[in-house]
C-alpha cells in the first residue's frame, strides 16, 4: 500500500469531518442535498463518459488500485539484478544468461534481456523497447485523463447545482420557507460537492498517478540502458554507472553499501 496516500487520505477525512461535526453540531445531515449529489457527481461522470472511450472508463477502478497500492520494483534491486546479469554475461557469455530470464519478474526486462540474448541489434531493441515505453505512457495518460476531467467539470457541475438551487429559491419567493430553505441548501452543497471532489479527490489523485508514471517511465529507461550496455559487453562497471545516473543521490548511498 502506498502510505502517503493512505496518510493524506485520513488526514483529509479527519480534518473535513472534524470541522463539519462542530459546524452542524453533530447534524451531519445537513450536508447531504440528493439533488446536489445527482448534479455534481452524476454530471461530472456524464463528462467522463462523453469525453473517454467506454474501455478507457471502465478501468477507473485500475487507477485507484494504482493511487493506493503502488508496487514498483526498487530502483536499486533492479541495478544489482542487471549488473549481476552482465557480470555472467561478460564471464560466460551472453547465452549463459538464457537460464536467468525466466526467473525475471519484470516484464520488461524479461523482453530486453531475451532480445539480447537472440543477438538482435542494438538499435533494433532501443526501438522496440521504446515503443513499449510510448505504449506505456499512453496509457497511463489515460488514467491522469479521467481525474483531470473531473477535475475540470466537477466544479462547473457545481456551478450548475448552484444556479439551478438559486433560480428555485427565487421561485419560492413569497411561499413556503422550507422551500426556499431547501433549494437554498442545494445550492450551496453543489458548491461545496463541486469543490471537494475536484481538489480533495480528483486533482490529488491524478497527480500522484502522474508521479507514478514518470517515475515507472525513468525506471525503465534506466533499465534499456543497462541491458544495452550489458548487450554491448561493456564492463559491469561501466552498466553499472550508467544505471546509477538515474538514481537519486540519496539512494545511491545503498549501492555502495551493497
Amino acid at each position: 500500500m502506498d502510505k502517503s496516500s493512505l496518510i493524506g487520505t485520513i488526514i483529509g477525512c479527519v480534518c473535513f469531518g472534524f470541522v463539519a461535526y462542530h459546524a452542524s453540531h453533530g447534524h451531519l445531515t445537513m450536508f447531504l442535498s440528493l439533488e446536489g449529489v445527482f448534479t455534481v457527481f452524476g454530471g461530472s461522470i456524464s463528462v467522463v463518459f462523453m469525453a473517454m472511450p467506454l474501455s478507457r472508463v471502465t478501468a477507473v477502478f485500475g487507477y485507484c488500485k494504482r493511487f493506493m497500492f503502488h508496487r514498483a520494483p526498487d530502483p536499486v534491486d533492479v541495478v544489482k539484478m542487471v549488473v549481476s546479469f552482465s557480470e555472467k554475461a561478460r564471464r560466460d557469455g551472453i547465452l549463459a544468461l538464457e537460464s536467468e530470464v525466466k526467473n525475471v519478474n519484470d516484464p520488461f526486462v524479461s523482453s530486453a534481456l531475451r532480445m539480447a540474448i537472440d543477438g538482435l541489434d542494438s538499435s533494433a531493441i532501443e526501438a522496440t523497447m521504446r515503443m513499449e515505453i510510448l505504449a506505456m505512457q499512453e496509457r497511463h495518460k489515460s488514467g491522469k485523463k479521467f481525474f483531470d476531467l473531473i477535475k475540470l467539470y466537477g466544479p462547473g457541475w457545481g456551478l450548475v447545482g448552484t444556479l439551478i438551487g438559486q433560480i428555485g429559491m427565487f421561485g419560492q419567493l413569497g411561499g413556503s420557507v422550507e422551500a426556499m430553505g431547501q433549494m437554498l441548501a442545494l445550492a450551496v452543497t453543489a458548491t461545496m460537492y463541486g469543490t471537494v471532489l475536484a481538489n480533495a479527490v480528483a486533482g490529488p489523485m491524478g497527480d500522484k498517478l502522474a508521479l507514478r508514471s514518470s517515475e515507472e517511465i525513468l525506471g525503465r529507461e534506466m533499465v534499456l540502458q543497462g541491458i544495452l550496455s550489458l548487450q554491448a559487453g561493456d564492463n559491469p562497471r561501466v552498466t553499472m554507472d550508467r544505471m546509477v545516473a538515474f538514481i537519486p543521490n540519496a539512494q545511491r548511498g545503498k549501492l555502495k553499501a551493497a
